[in-house]
């Protein structure tokens, strides 16, 4: 009788451990379930983060680009001004001389043609 005892007291400790077991088996399976949704989600939200930044990087080198063409615009302009001055003032300063040799030119062509 005293076996039979035992054996039902090993058995029942048998029966815990299995159930705590099985119990044990279940949380981690539902942990691992968790943890994989934990994983989607951090992965989600990275994916929406990698996009913000790549949009506001994109704007800021847009932003950069315009900003040089416009400056790179600006000093074309200065030069294109600088140049019709210098243009203008050489036009000029062409004109004066030939107003200023005119007379004599003529009377050189005056001349020449005239000789005998």
């Amino acid at each position: 009788m005293k076996e039979a005892a035992q054996t039902t007291v090993a058995d029942s400790k048998v029966s815990k451990i299995i159930k705590s077991l099985s119990d044990l088996e279940n949380d981690i399976d539902s942990l691992n379930s968790k943890v994989g949704d934990m994983k989607k989600a951090l992965n989600s939200k990275a994916i929406k983060e990698i996009d913000s930044l790549r949009e506001k990087a994109t704007q800021m080198a847009i932003k950069e680009a315009e900003s040089m063409i416009a400056q790179t615009k600006a000093r074309a302009e200065q030069q294109a001004k600088k140049i019709a001055s210098d243009g203008q003032a050489k036009l000029e300063k062409l004109k004066a001389t030939i107003d200023s040799k005119f007379d004599e030119a003529v009377d050189s062509v005056v001349s020449t043609i005239l000789k005998p």
